[in-house]
């Protein structure tokens, strides 16, 4: 299905939860997780430059404005949002710009941005230097390389089909879509939301690998200024909890949203 050019599809009833993958993923990533999910709506999204979603935008507020498009052609007044990665700065900023359309918020492996003007500057410019090797050599040759990054280290302990099904998905992408994403979604050239932490209104749940150090370090930071955070660290996981360890992520966000119905009778 789509909604002003995002492509979504929707698993179950009940409350509904917005899902929003990292950068190189889908809609697909949730597939598995969403099971963990009775008695909700899961809405599964493609991401501009990502999936079956093409979406020009020129920035991440663009983004989010197409999310609430989405909720509004949905009939939904709130919704719970869960971001893996780049998805998770995608829900922040999501409940920073529309906070009327946000119920609780789950941020997997998420950054609200980076502070100083020199670091986003620098990152700016290295996200500009990958979007121009994607478009020259192609995605296949990115893959290759971004696989092999530390961040994604405790993914070479999945089992073969696994790590085959998120080889798969990476590839599906398009260079295009993918240096789109990375000159108006990128960590660099977002709005660091730091300073605004301490005004997000919305029940927060953080999550963290416990092999992923950096993140850990990271949202230990957030959960201190939220003032409705929890954080908790899923043992024996990197960055992408969801994917490596799905049960022990659908445990943690079932047990945070259990604390955070929302009247859906209204």
């Amino acid at each position: 299905m789509s909604a002003d050019g995002l492509q979504y599809e929707i698993i179950g009833k009940g409350e509904p939860i917005l899902f929003l993958h990292g950068f190189t993923g889908t809609r697909e990533t949730w597939r598995e997780v969403s099971s963990c999910f009775h008695n909700y709506q899961c809405i599964l999204v493609d991401l501009p430059g990502h999936g079956e979603t093409g979406s020009p935008i020129t920035s991440m507020k663009d983004c989010c404005s197409l999310l609430a498009a989405l909720v509004d052609q949905l009939g939904i007044s709130q919704t719970h949002v869960v971001g893996y990665s780049m998805g998770g700065r995608t829900a922040l900023s999501f409940a920073m710009y529309y906070p009327e359309y946000i119920a609780s918020l789950v941020l997997e492996s998420a950054s609200p941005g980076l502070g100083e003007e020199s670091a986003r500057q620098e990152r700016k410019e290295k996200d500009e230097q990958l979007a121009r090797r994607i478009l020259e050599k192609g995605v296949e040759e990115f893959v290759n390389n971004w696989q092999e990054l530390p961040l994604f280290a405790t993914q070479k302990q999945l089992p073969d089909k696994a790590q085959r099904k998120i080889r798969k998905e990476r590839l599906s992408q398009n260079a295009e879509g993918l240096a789109m994403s990375l000159h108006t979604m990128g960590t660099g050239a977002q709005a660091c939301w730091w300073d605004d932490l301490s005004q997000l209104p919305h029940p927060t749940l953080l999550i963290a690998g416990e092999e992923d150090e950096k993140f850990v370090a990271m949202n230990q930071k957030m959960q201190a200024a939220i003032p409705q955070a929890t954080f908790l660290i899923c043992p024996d996981a990197g960055h992408a909890v969801h994917v490596e360890k799905s049960r022990n992520f659908g445990k943690m966000v079932n047990g945070f949203l259990s604390k955070n119905h929302i009247d859906i009778t209204r």
